[in-house]
Order: C-alpha cells, then structure tokens, then sequence
C-alpha cells in the first residue's frame, strides 16, 4: 500500500537564521525564486501524495495566507498547530487525528532535496515497514547516525552520537515513509537530554524491535536550510540548476 498522505513540519522559529527569518517562516523562505514549503509541496504532489497535514506554530498566518494565494495542484491541505515546540515525534503526532489509517510520508519543510527523491522513497518501504532518506557526511554527529547492511536495510539510528563515535557516513535526512507501528514508539517516547520527543528516537526503537526500515541514499544535494550559510548554499545550487550548470 503506498502512502498517498503526507506530514510536513512546518512550526520552527529558524533562530539561528537571525534576521532572515525575523519575518518569514523559515519554509516560506525563497530558493530558486520559490517558496521552499511550495517547492516541497509540488514535489509530494508529483509523488502521488494526494493530502499532506502541515504543522504550523511560527508566523503561522503567513503560511496559511501562502499557501491560500497558491494552492497546489492535486493536493489537499489541512494545518494543526504546534503550541509548544517539543520536538518532531510530538508534532508529527499533533497529525496524527487528521491522518487516515495506513502508511504517509512524513518530512520536514526546512529541508531542500531533488523532487525524485520522494517517489524513490515511497517505492522503497517493504511491507509492514518503512523507509528514510539518508545523505552522507564526514561525520553525523549533528543529525542521526544510521547504520545500514550491505541490502540498506537499517541496522541501527543513535540520535545525536557524540563527534567522532559513529562508524557510519549515513546521516538522516529527515523524510521517511511511517506507518501504524510508529505511533505506540512515539507514546512510550522520554524527552532527551535536550527535553525535547524527538522522532529519530522511536524510528531507532522500531528498528530494535524488528520493524524493517529501508534506507535511502539522497539523490542530487541535500539542505538543511537552518543558517544563512545553508540557505546561501541552496540559493547557489538552485540558481546554477537554472542555468544548467548542474543536473535539474
């Protein structure tokens, strides 16, 4: 049963953008002359995603004026706020009432990938389970390490690994494919030692006890637009894939 619903976090303040995100959401940030949350949405659509849930909590009201003036074609949107930023397994389980039984792809709208990527995604989940996308580094020390065998089936995920611990290149990306069994590893979730329910954490309890997670190797570069640095970053690749200077 392939996901045709989707959840995309959408709440985070973007402190560490400074003053680009004083005024603008962070995913309503432009990269290529588009909104990335637009960019995002256009590229699930095109995926076969028919409805996507968006959870909003900063500027809230510039979101849904966005995406009121420039509605996407095909998808159906539906938003819940996040009143308290806890963390990503508690907002993806503020969707969790508006999504209907069975798989849906959850992403984050801070993240800039190649829209290929997510049909590669949705037709990588085995039955009964779920898969990530995952993007190598020198070290993931700052994200999720995830640890894959030689059929990329994942082994193992440790949130947080301290710098130069991890024997992995494979980082998490963020988007990934869940299903039911994601919700009773999100209840049983304890905060970190950031105070935060953090997603990652119940995707690693899955893992542990016996729910096949595929990984996904990134297709094209991979943005995290959380600094000026990163967004300048994506601005640069998307500008050169408009003159053609590298693969669309």
């Amino acid at each position: 049963m392939t996901a045709r619903q989707a959840v995309v976090l959408a709440a985070g303040r973007g402190t560490r953008l400074g003053t680009l995100a004083a005024d603008t959401p962070k995913p309503l940030l432009e990269i290529g002359g588009r909104p990335l949350l637009l960019r995002t949405l256009e590229s699930l659509a095109t995926a076969g995603i028919e409805r996507a849930v968006i959870v909003v909590g900063h500027l809230r009201e510039r979101i849904l004026e966005t995406l009121a003036a420039s509605p996407v074609p095909g998808l159906t949107v539906q938003f819940v706020t996040q009143e308290r930023l806890e963390g990503t397994a508690r907002a993806v389980a503020l969707a969790r009432p508006h999504l209907a039984p069975g798989p849906f792809l959850a992403t984050w709208g801070d993240i800039f990938v190649e829209p290929q990527n997510y049909p590669r995604l949705l037709a990588a989940v085995p039955p009964g389970g779920g898969a990530i996308l995952v993007n190598p580094v020198d070290d993931p020390w700052a994200g999720a390490a995830v640890y894959v065998d030689e059929a990329l089936r994942v082994t193992r995920i440790v949130e947080k690994p301290p710098a130069g611990t991890s024997a992995t290149n494979w980082n998490n990306a963020g988007p990934a494919v869940l299903d039911e069994w994601v919700w009773p590893r999100v209840d049983r979730l304890e905060p970190s030692p950031r105070g935060e329910y953090e997603l990652p954490r119940a995707l690693a309890a899955a893992v542990d006890e016996g729910i096949e997670l595929r990984a996904v190797p990134v297709e094209g570069p991979w943005f995290d637009i959380g600094t000026p640095e990163s967004l300048a970053a994506a601005r640069r690749y998307a500008e050169s894939a408009r003159r053609g200077n590298v693969a669309p």
